[in-house]
């Protein structure tokens, strides 16, 4: 027996995802766990180690067979040899990394995302190691009205930029020299065995933190690190009918990156606030009345408060409580499309706690009748 999570719900996919699907939802997660983006998140690791576990005997299908005819038994006797996957015991961290890179490595998309590949890392002049800035993450409240039209914004936010007074150099007067240790470049290898065999592992170095160089007299504006903080101002402009969780992506506003690296992004989460009359579903906005006995039985109009402004609804005699009335294209802009979806009125009949001697009169009467 075991208690490993079974492949297809650790990637949240159905037994009969096509390979591409397969791809998609590994990539989803790759992007949201990975160590870089995570650092220091042991829970973010193991979900990264975890899908792409899966992924690496779903993406084969000699594998993906292996396992829908015996489960994680069907490896449990396997060789750990190049390629083998012996049990899946030793897939550890770095095992899942080399095999993200194997994969994805000269994907720019990725690339993009964690500094590697698509020109987005590069190394400056004598051997020192750019890397690209961190990205920021800034909450953006919304009302509904802002969300119904769309909206320009303009945002503070707190970042990196170079130290203006080393330059981003992080040395008092410019001066660096090569880490005795990586030799300048920045990276130390060291072998290693794995189920993939004998491999070599390469890590940023522990001397220099991977920069290729050493500082031997820091700037003293910045502590040598060649940023310093500072608060800019940044214009958004949000499109109608965006909706909680979706995000806006502002290339290059965020932490300037370390020896000349490009800046990492801001990214803006829409938060979308509670609003006092209407209800959001989707596109579509919920919104509740009250009417007299009186008026469902005879039939009314009222003014019913829209997105737009107010508009007259009727009130067909012997409306029921807890009708839905639906005001076609009041409610919410669909995200890049030219249409908008519903308004959806519910009609609550109100029976009157507090009566006068002639409503109650008048009830009475209509009691008699079976009214």
């Amino acid at each position: 027996m075991t208690d490993k999570a079974d492949y297809y719900e650790v990637l949240g996919v159905q037994k009969n995802a096509s390979d591409d699907e397969i791809k998609t939802a590994y990539r989803r997660l790759a992007m949201k766990y990975h160590p870089d983006k995570n650092p220091g998140d042991k829970s973010a690791e193991e979900k990264f180690r975890q899908a792409t576990e899966a992924y690496e005997v779903l993406k084969d299908p000699q594998r993906r067979s292996q396992y829908d005819q015996f489960g994680h038994a069907a490896f449990q006797q396997q060789g750990a040899g190049p390629g083998g996957f012996g049990g899946f015991g030793g897939f550890d961290i770095s095992d899942a990394l080399r095999a993200f890179m194997s994969d994805f490595g000269g994907d720019s998309s990725f690339g993009d995302l964690f500094g590697f590949g698509g020109g987005r890392a590069r190394r400056s002049g004598g051997g020192s190691r750019a890397s690209r800035g961190n990205d920021l993450q800034i909450r953006l409240p919304l009302t509904l009205e802002e969300i119904a039209k769309g909206v320009q914004k303009t945002i503070k936010i707190k970042r990196k930029d170079r130290c203006p007074t080393c330059g981003g150099s992080g040395s008092r007067e410019g001066k660096k020299k090569n880490c005795s240790s990586c030799n300048g470049k920045g990276r130390v290898r060291r072998v290693a065995s794995s189920f993939f065999g004998q491999v070599i592992q390469e890590s940023a170095c522990p001397t220099c933190g991977g920069s290729g160089f050493i500082i031997s007299d820091p700037c003293p504006a910045c502590g040598g690190e060649g940023l310093h903080s500072t608060e800019n101002t940044v214009n958004v402009t949000i499109p109608a009918g965006v909706s909680e969780g979706n995000y806006i992506t502002i290339p290059d506003q965020g932490d300037a990156g370390l020896n000349g690296g490009p800046a990492g992004d801001l990214i803006v989460l829409i938060h979308e606030t509670p609003h006092h009359f209407f209800q959001r579903h989707g596109t579509d906005l919920l919104c509740e009345i009250d009417i007299t006995f009186s008026q469902a039985a005879l039939g009314t109009s009222r003014e019913v408060e829209t997105i737009d402004g107010k508009v007259s609804l009727k009130i067909p005699p012997g409306t029921q409580s807890e009708k839905i009335f639906r005001l076609k294209g009041k409610g919410l802009p669909v995200l890049q499309r030219r249409e908008n979806g519903d308004q959806l009125v519910c009609v609550h009949v109100r029976t009157p706690e507090k009566l006068s001697r002639a409503s109650k009169d008048l009830l009475e009467k209509l009691a008699k009748e079976g009214l």
